[in-house]
């Protein structure tokens, strides 16, 4: 509706001139916004602006607060907007950041000093480094220096070779992308004064994405993704118009209509090049949804008969423009860069990941410290208790490092080695195929997963949508039944014309009987040619010759292929006319007049069309029931008919007409054009033009009923996950309506749960209103949309947060990337649980890699969000197996195996300290050289390790109890109190065993040795075997191997072993007392405990 642009370019062009003398920045920011209000910027700091889809006069949108980029030399700080000419000079172009991708996390040099910084950051490694470093100290060396520095070695090197792999592996991707091939159109030579249409074709250039730089004109092709921010200028479709997929941007798999410059379309490609004109655009924002800008054509091309003198401005919205990694879905078009690199929004909206790090790793992080300062008292302790005599600051050394096995290096090696067999698990699992673990320090977190954050379009939906029902007040039709209005709408075009002609001497009675079912055949018609022409829907045809329609709402594109079913096709569709071919193969032709686009506020849209054989008007609107039902005429169906719909989760448009005499809409179309050259208020006042004349009293056609296909099995899924105690919120970039019945349909709210909405607040008081009614009802379930819920953010985030993470259900509308990203940051800290993210598209990167554990799905929308992920998945319902079964799997073993390494250290150390308390406080190591290596390696690691095999329950029955899950969360599994269980354990062990050895012998220091010793692996045997809940091949396999190789070692160590007195009948009988005292207790205690406190597991077997 070109209706505005005569007063738009006056004042464009005024714009213009007060921005060239310096005055600009305000005049343009008067003419964007239309309310004070808006301009003020109740939404605070964030870069966010309404995100709905752009009216074609809707030119005027809020300037919003942006982040400083750049300086540009002439304009205030803070600005980075700019005015770019056609063929702009070198040094204009040079202000403007590269077009390079850039992924990695490191360089040459950034390399060591991070990842060491990462790994030394933990107190763990921090604390071998200086008891490694400590041995090069000769008054502090205790055995092989190789038995402290080999550990950590190992561990580093691991991780260096695994962290170096990934980046490698980000360095050939991003490669990748910035090699692609595009053409840049470059100007002729000096003397070609004359250019033909094949002419421009001389004058391209191709370069590689990085090379590309502000201002460069670039040709694309169909299917080509666009590597720049582009202003649209040309396409190869005469109407101006193309298609691009935004998928990797918004998330969202329907196409997108943008419209070139008309200026540019007029002209052809060659002549681009040449023309003397300049773009205004803004600074770079995040708002994926708001563009402003200017085009300006200061002389046009000479010989086009134009008599325009001076420059013409036209205004440049986000429907003129291609942003980075979108799509071109048809045709070829020519692009004008405006904003390169780190400037595009793609690159403004992902966040660069941080490293993960598992919350069992932080957990064992601080006991580490605790056993830290349980070595260091024991120490102190030891020397107090000799009185300090001699050098003892070097005995409390000495100490440190004999205790140093308190904490176990091999704890890192055994614990990275477990969550490799259970990344391997879950890749092997055949009920969840290609499943992928792509980071494989966070199996463990899958245990402990308390929020779910999904996205809602290609993960909970499949976007596949089917016209199910079509309601007429009197009649209904299901999905069974669309044959019957196929035949109706053959019998009213005329197919059943000549039945009628033979039937005219029937009796009275069938030709009553004959009329109404004529009338039903027309009210059918009605309807359905309504639904044929009230669209924005485009036929395309592709190169095979099959046509298949695009829109940017697939709501639509279901219906119009519901009406093709039927019989109506539409064959064509350009702006100013629509053609549709009837079920007897004939076609009629419509003019459209006018088009009222949908947006979230009208939530309608409209169309004028005209009859071109009858040249009838009609207005034909179709909508959301909440607005339509004060326009159409009164009935008593359509509310009820819509509540059933809706609970069947059915997406529901309302059809309605109305037909206009000629004069009725030429009084129309004068206030129309008068109402939209306002300058103040112009978009109220046509709205207002449209109610007065159009809509009141519609006739009522029917309602349609649209089904959004649901991924497999996604009702039990949510549902097993809520039983699991996990709070599910779904963020989505799509509207209201359609979020509240995607959240009906999956059952994210219960059958008869409250939904309160959420929307469009404006003011601080609202937002408390709001606050305080959903403090009053929490056991509804919360559907918010984008730009509400960053005015909750802004003004009371700590408020808003603890009464949205009690709520069960929330759905979040309209939400750009960095919101959904936002949202789980602040779960996370505010909650300081577990937060899992899962989606589909590259719109959810940012919110995956926000997550403690983000999960992709390689979906329709690519493998964006798969590549970003840290596991993942084919389809949603993996979810339950992933969380539920491999995620509690790999917690409660992670937890005894960390548990039970410590305890291997301590009771060892609790010997070292019993040993040196009873010989004078001396710091004289018990076990020397191999024994201190084998007990850690040979002698312990397989019965050990076998514990990641160990599981309490079955499959089945961990999916058929999910409160199983709900137990962990709470983080029994490994807390203070277990741990200082195993301490007391540890102590009670290592000080019988010890003072036993030494009651039986207190003459031979050799066979205190031998006896101890073999006491202690013997018990760490029988330990590992209390330990097991469910025994596995492996695990006895490793028990019995091990306490082989510990015999036949023995006598291969003859300076440790006398063999004489190990094969003697009293080293036996002693052997068994020791072990008997050690053990036989805690067998007893544990018998105990499981008899009277059973675990919850052990009650289902």
């Amino acid at each position: 509706m070109p209706l505005n642009t005569s007063i738009t370019i006056a004042s464009s062009s005024s714009s213009r001139h007060n921005f060239r003398s310096g005055k600009g920045k305000r005049v343009r920011k008067d003419r964007y916004v239309d309310d004070p209000e808006e301009e003020a910027g109740l939404l605070g700091r964030e870069e966010y602006a309404e995100e709905f889809e752009v009216e074609e006069d809707a030119g005027p949108t809020p300037r919003l607060p942006t982040p400083m980029l750049h300086k540009t030399p002439r304009s205030p700080p803070k600005d980075t907007s700019r005015t770019i000419p056609f063929r702009p000079p070198e040094k204009l172009r040079s202000r403007f950041p590269p077009n390079i991708v850039r992924n990695q996390k490191y360089n040459a040099f950034t390399f060591l000093p991070i990842v060491f910084y990462e790994q030394f950051k933990f107190f763990f490694n921090l604390y071998f480094l200086l008891v490694a470093l400590s041995q090069f100290i000769p008054a502090l060396k205790i055995g092989y220096i190789v038995t402290y520095i080999a550990p950590l070695a190992f561990v580093l090197f691991v991780t260096m070779g695994k962290e170096a792999y990934d980046d490698y592996k980000r360095h050939l991707r991003d490669r990748e992308a910035n090699s692609q091939k595009y053409l840049i159109l470059e100007p002729p030579m000096e003397d070609s004064s004359v250019l033909s249409r094949e002419d421009a074709y001389l004058h391209t250039r191709s370069v590689p994405s990085s090379s590309l730089r502000v201002g460069d004109l670039i040709h694309l092709e169909k299917n080509q993704r666009v590597p720049a921010d582009l202003v649209l200028l040309r396409t190869s479709d005469a109407s101006g118009t193309c298609f691009i997929r935004t998928d990797q941007l918004d998330g969202e798999t329907d196409w997108k209509l943008r419209v070139a410059v008309p200026e540019c379309q007029k002209l052809e490609e060659a002549a681009l090049i040449r023309l003397d004109a300049e773009i205004y655009a803004d600074s770079p924002i995040k708002d994926i949804h708001s563009f402003v800008g200017t085009f300006t054509l200061h002389h046009p091309p000479p010989g086009r008969g134009s008599d325009e003198v001076g420059p013409s401005v036209s205004p440049l919205t986000v429907e003129n423009v291609l942003w980075a990694n979108t799509v071109l879905a048809a045709g070829s078009a020519v692009g004008f860069v405006v904003y390169t690199g780190p400037e595009t929004r793609a690159v403004m909206n992902t966040s660069h990941p941080e490293t993960k790090v598992g919350l069992l790793d932080l957990e064992i992080n601080n006991l580490a410290k605790i056993l830290c300062a349980v070595t260091f008292a024991l120490s102190i302790v030891l020397v107090a208790l000799n009185g300090f005599r001699g050098p003892w600051y070097i005995y409390v050394f000495r100490f440190l490092i004999l205790f140093s096995s308190i904490i176990p290096i091999s704890l890192r090696v055994n614990l990275d080695m477990g969550k490799t067999v259970y990344a391997q698990q879950i890749m092997n699992d055949n009920e969840i195929p290609n499943t992928i673990v792509r980071t494989s320090t966070l199996p463990e977190e899958l245990g402990r997963i308390e929020y779910l954050l999904s996205d809602k379009t290609g993960t909970l939906t499949q976007n596949e949508m089917e016209m199910k029902k079509l309601h007429m007040g009197t009649m209904s039709y299901g999905f069974d039944s669309m044959d019957e209005v196929a035949h109706q709408l053959a019998v009213a075009f005329g197919a059943g014309e000549q039945a009628h002609a033979r039937q005219g001497s029937l009796s009275t009675g069938a030709q009553m009987a004959m009329r109404g079912r004529r009338d039903m055949s027309s009210r059918v018609r009605d309807v359905v040619v309504s639904l044929a022409l009230c669209h924005n829907v485009t036929p395309v045809t592709n190169d095979d010759g099959t046509m298949t329609y695009q829109a940017s709402s697939p709501d639509e594109v279901a219906i119009v292929t519901w009406t093709q079913s039927i019989g109506l096709t539409l064959v064509f569709r350009d702006r100013t006319r629509i053609d549709l071919q009837t079920p007897s193969g004939t076609r009629i032709s419509f003019d459209v007049l006018d088009i009222f686009p949908f947006t979230s506020e009208s939530k309608r849209m409209g169309i004028v069309v005209r009859d071109r054989q009858t040249g009838e008007i009609t207005f034909l609107q179709k909508g959301a029931d909440v607005v339509m039902a004060r326009i159409v005429q009164r009935n008593d169906w359509l509310e009820e008919e819509t509540a059933n719909m809706a609970r069947e989760g059915l997406r529901t448009l309302v059809m309605a007409r109305k037909r206009l005499g000629p004069q009725l809409y030429q009084d129309f179309k004068a206030r129309y054009h008068e109402a939209s050259v306002r300058l103040e208020g112009r978009n109220e006042a046509m709205a207002a033009v449209v109610s007065e004349f159009l809509e009141h009293d519609m006739e009522l056609l029917g309602l349609t009923g649209v089904e959004d296909k649901l991924q497999d099995d996604v009702k039990s899924t949510l549902e097993l996950l809520r039983n699991a105690g996990i709070k599910i919120w779904m963020l989505t970039g799509d509207k209201i309506e359609t979020a509240r019945c995607i959240a009906i349909s999956t059952k994210l709210v219960a059958r008869n749960q409250y939904i309160h909405e959420i929307a469009k607040l404006k003011t601080s008081d609202q937002v408390r209103d709001q606050l305080e009614f959903l403090q009053s009802k929490l056991d509804c379930c919360l559907v918010i949309d984008g730009e509400s819920l960053q005015l909750c953010l802004n003004l009371f985030k700590n408020e808003f947060i603890e009464i949205a993470t009690k709520l069960s259900a929330v759905v979040a509308c309209r939400c750009s990337p960095t919101q959904k990203a936002d949202v789980a940051r602040l779960i996370r800290k505010h909650t300081k649980k577990r937060v899992c993210c899962i989606g589909d598209g590259g719109n959810d990167v940012s919110m995956i890699q926000a997550a403690d554990v983000g999960v992709g799905i390689v979906g329709k929308e690519g493998k964006q969000a798969s590549l970003a992920a840290d596991f993942s998945v084919t389809q949603f319902s993996h979810l339950t197996k992933l969380l539920l079964w491999h995620g509690r799997n790999s917690y409660r073993r992670s937890a005894k195996l960390a548990q039970f390494v410590i305890h291997r250290g301590l009771i060892i150390s609790i010997m070292q300290a019993v040993f040196s308390a009873i010989f004078y406080f001396a710091p004289i190591a018990l076990y020397q050289g191999w024994l201190m290596v084998g007990y850690a390696t040979v002698y312990t690691m397989a019965p050990v390790f076998s514990l990641v095999l160990d599981r309490d329950v079955n499959e089945d029955l961990a999916l058929l109890y999910p409160e199983l899950y709900k137990e962990l969360t709470k983080g029994r599994a490994l807390s203070y109190k277990t741990f200082f269980q195993w301490l007391m354990i540890s102590l009670y062990q290592g000080a019988a065993i010890m003072i036993m050895s030494l009651v039986l012998f207190e003459n031979e220091f050799l066979h205190i040795v031998s006896i101890s010793f073999t006491a202690l692996i013997l018990n760490e045997l029988i330990m590992v075997a209390l330990e097991i809940t469910t025994w596995h091949v492996y695990m006895v396999v490793s028990e019995i191997a091990t306490l082989f190789l510990y015999v036949i070692s023995i006598a291969f160590l003859p300076e440790y072993f006398d063999t004489s007195f190990v094969v003697s009948l009293v080293f036996a009988w002693k052997l068994a007392v020791l072990v008997t005292i050690s053990a036989l207790p805690l067998y007893f205690i544990k018998l105990i405990h499981s008899r009277i406190a059973p675990a919850a597991s052990s009650k289902l077997l």
